[in-house]
């Protein structure tokens, strides 16, 4: 028996809360994890886990060796992170985790130039809008917005995006460009909504103590951003969306930013990873790559609060 592997198995067990998800996240039968934590207990002679069909539970010992085996293998990965890092090696594959909207605006385009610094590594990117369990997915990285699901991950800003009106130039010639957002017309505004509802967000603008609120009430409304800036470049409406995913739109000249005197809400984007994994060399790149690609005057200062909702924490 490779004790090192099963500990590994065994750890992993126990942070995906079931012997499926974690042999989905190593990519291995469920039956290999079966018999390697059967094969573990055997050797130690006590029983690790108690398990039934709807759920497992750390025993006594279970807890106790959980904590050591963490501790051991927090030392090998670090013993092997100096020695690669001597070498200068980024290898591997880096498995990354972010909103889709963000990811084809900035990741994607960017991504290519990350892989050519290291050409020892391969880039696994996964869009969804839909937060997933970092460990039992494997993901290395994920991006999250405003707050993560979880206390057990690790925080670090990235940017500070805000909220731009903006429009196709074509449009604009038709309807002309307003000059501040009181011009607007609701009828000229394509809103975006939250899941579980039809209800679209409010604008909001302030300047100079002045305070403006619109509710848009155009033809079309989204529940996705970039069905919202798809809709604004086939020239359907006036648009209100985070600065960071039409910015590159904006210097192209296929939208037009309006009222850029007027200051609007913002939301903070954040790097995650998991607190008890030891940070790969990989990782540690990708997100010194990715803060030096954005502009680092928007990131929320290093001292910015992060929200952290209630999570499911243990095993289920």
């Amino acid at each position: 028996m490779d004790r090192l592997w099963a500990m590994q198995v065994f750890v992993r067990v126990v942070e995906c809360g079931s012997f499926s998800r974690a042999a989905e996240s190593l990519d291995i039968a469920n039956a290999t994890v079966t018999s390697s934590v059967r094969n573990l207990e055997n050797y130690l002679g006590v029983t690790l886990l108690s398990r039934n069909t709807r759920s497992l539970r750390l025993t006594d010992d279970g807890e106790g060796y959980f904590e050591q085996c963490n501790i051991v293998l927090q030392q090998i990965a670090d013993m092997e992170a100096q020695v690669r890092q001597k070498k200068g090696e980024i290898s591997g594959q880096l498995c990354i985790e972010s909103p889709a909207a963000f990811a084809r605006a900035l990741l994607c385009p960017a991504l290519p130039a990350f892989t050519a610094q290291h050409p020892g590594l391969s880039v696994a990117l996964r869009q969804t809008d839909h937060a997933e369990d970092l460990i039992a997915t494997g993901t290395d990285v994920a991006i999250r917005i405003d707050s993560v699901n979880d206390a057990d991950l690790v925080a670090r800003p990235l940017y500070q995006a805000h909220y731009v009106a903006c429009a196709a130039p074509g449009l604009l010639k038709r309807i002309g460009t307003p000059q501040q957002p009181q011009a607007l017309l609701p009828q000229h505004c394509l809103g975006i909504f939250g899941a579980g509802r039809y209800t679209v967000s409010d604008w909001t603008f302030a300047c100079e103590g002045e305070h403006h609120q619109l509710t848009p009430r155009g033809e079309l409304h989204f529940n996705s951003t970039d069905a919202l800036i798809q809709a604004a470049l086939a020239e359907q409406g006036i648009i209100y969306v985070l600065d960071v995913f039409v910015n590159g739109l904006i210097r192209r000249g296929e939208l037009v930013e309006l009222f850029p005197d007027w200051s609007t809400g913002s939301r903070n984007f954040y790097t995650v990873t998991p607190k008890a994994r030891f940070v790969a060399p990989r990782t540690r790149a990708f997100i010194e790559f990715i803060l030096a690609t954005l502009d680092a005057q928007r990131r929320p200062p290093s001292g910015a609060s992060i929200a952290v909702r209630q999570g499911r924490r243990g095993l289920v």
